[in-house]
């Protein structure tokens, strides 16, 4: 497995982030989100990649162990896929998820942690997509920690 910078996890959650809200945008409930499967999978796998990426960030001593939560939600969803309560996951992305980013947020600001190498490591992996709304996204979020550092 190939050695990233913690930073790039950090950004990943981000970006991990902010798809899920454009995925579930266009639904006011659980059930219409279940009902497409596209959106449905699409949501679940971000955040798989959400756990994955907390996984290793308490591994690294940058989160601390109270949101091992997170991982064990990421292989409850990967390995009893079928058995989710999506009223469940809708809770999750409305509310825990944000508050998950703001300390996320809160944790760089405290450790002073300089993510915009890793930003701009991903816009440059993000454009290899056509028409890309991450980039957009990731150009703001650059804006916003060029100010800090």
């Amino acid at each position: 497995m190939l050695k990233r910078e913690i930073s790039l996890y950090i950004v990943d959650i981000f970006i991990a982030s902010e798809k899920i809200k454009r995925y579930i945008s266009e639904f006011s409930n659980s059930e219409e989100l279940l009902c497409s499967e596209v959106h449905w999978d699409a949501t679940m796998r971000e955040l798989q990649i959400i756990g994955d990426a907390t996984s290793i960030l308490i591994n690294n001593n940058f989160l601390t162990d109270k949101y091992r939560i997170i991982v064990d939600f990421r292989n409850l969803i990967t390995h009893v896929y079928f058995g989710i309560d999506t009223k469940m996951i809708w809770d999750i992305i409305h509310n825990e998820l944000p508050e998950f980013i703001i300390e996320i947020k809160n944790t760089i600001d405290s450790k002073k942690i300089n993510i915009i190498s890793a930003i701009e490591f991903s816009i440059k992996e993000q454009q290899k997509l056509t028409n890309n709304p991450n980039i957009e996204f990731l150009s703001n979020l650059k804006k916003k920690y060029e100010l800090q550092f």
